[in-house]
């Protein structure tokens, strides 16, 4: 995606020759012990400082053209999503529609990135999304508790994807890594990964239950080592889902991922991001803490489902000059 404007700058971080090679890797996690060897040896994060980089980052303020370029922006990057036991086909079709234009009465509003749903109401989204370029993605892995065999995950991974799931979005096994069983949570990564085939995979850490930022750094490193394409916050059902902070850890682990390794690994903060203040903020973030190859919706994503209605307020008084009100748009 081109941009013509940030804002702010930030230097790239690639090294020319990877810190890590491929045959490193291998051998960090040939072994349970070297890879809990490797996963307590990352720096631990200071609490203080992440806490204290995230307000301050959250106070910067962007104004005309570069405003109405982030509003844009963030609009592009989220997986509007309805993961509810009342979801119907004719309420996903009518959220495709939304998805591929959000706001009808202005066709200069970009389509959003993706509609996350559960797997079985894939075929509705991939219907109804044909031709847009919208991605669809699909819960799996026992979403949200991921507490179920290791069969039963690669099943249900599978099926989304013949299904037409473009992107599948996991949950992690927080009782093992909580548990200190690093291994069996980067090999359930790894066979989920395998079972997506070309699809990308999202690792949802599920941080609220994750207790510290180390536990975050950890768990970031954990999913990327064993290939996620994505890491992802949470899942929407436990709070606190994302938080500034705790985005702060995973982008600066992504920044340092691909600095060692030469590989680039998305964020996705979902949970709790409503506004288009909100959206700012994150923006901002990634742009000050990953830098600028990140501000784009192959590498950010925003899991929301109400954040949508306000952005697009937003535009419509940069547009316009008044509000449109809550209800001039579609309730998600």
């Amino acid at each position: 995606m081109t941009t013509t404007a940030a804002p702010t700058e930030a230097p790239k971080t690639p090294l020319d020759e990877p810190a890590i090679t491929p045959d490193q890797i291998g051998e960090i996690t040939a072994s349970d012990a070297s890879l809990r060897g490797f996963l307590a040896g990352l720096p631990g994060v200071d609490q203080v400082g992440a806490q204290a980089r995230a307000a301050a980052l959250s106070t910067r303020s962007i104004k005309t053209t570069a405003k109405a370029w982030a509003l844009d922006l963030a609009v592009t990057m989220i997986d509007l999503t309805t993961l509810e036991g009342q979801d119907t086909p004719g309420k996903v079709r009518a959220l495709c529609a939304k998805a591929r234009r959000p706001d009808p009465a202005d066709p200069e509003c970009p389509p959003v990135a993706a509609i996350c749903v559960y797997s079985d109401l894939v075929p509705v989204a991939k219907e109804a999304l044909a031709g847009s370029g919208v991605k669809v993605a699909s819960v799996a892995t026992a979403f949200p508790s991921g507490r179920s065999s290791l069969e039963v995950k690669i099943r249900e991974t599978t099926d989304a994807v013949a299904a037409g799931a473009d992107e599948i979005d996991m949950v992690i096994d927080r009782g093992a890594f909580l548990s200190g069983r690093y291994a069996e949570v980067f090999e359930e990564i790894v066979a989920v990964k395998r079972a997506c085939g070309s699809a990308h995979l999202k690792v949802i850490l599920e941080t609220g239950e994750l207790a510290t930022y180390d536990n975050v750094r950890r768990a970031s490193w954990l999913a990327m080592l064993a290939g996620g394409d994505f890491i992802k916050t949470s899942t929407g059902k436990v709070s606190p889902a994302a938080t500034l902070p705790v985005t702060l850890v995973m982008l600066e682990a992504v920044r340092d991922f691909r600095a060692a390794t030469g590989r680039q690994v998305g964020v996705k903060p979902a949970g709790g991001i409503r506004t288009s203040k909100d959206a700012i903020r994150y923006l901002v973030l990634v742009n000050e803490t990953a830098g600028e190859d990140w501000l784009d919706p192959d590498w950010f994503r925003l899991g929301a489902s109400s954040l949508l209605n306000d952005l697009l307020m937003q535009r419509t008084k940069m547009r316009t000059g008044t509000y449109a009100g809550p209800d001039y748009f579609t309730l998600d």
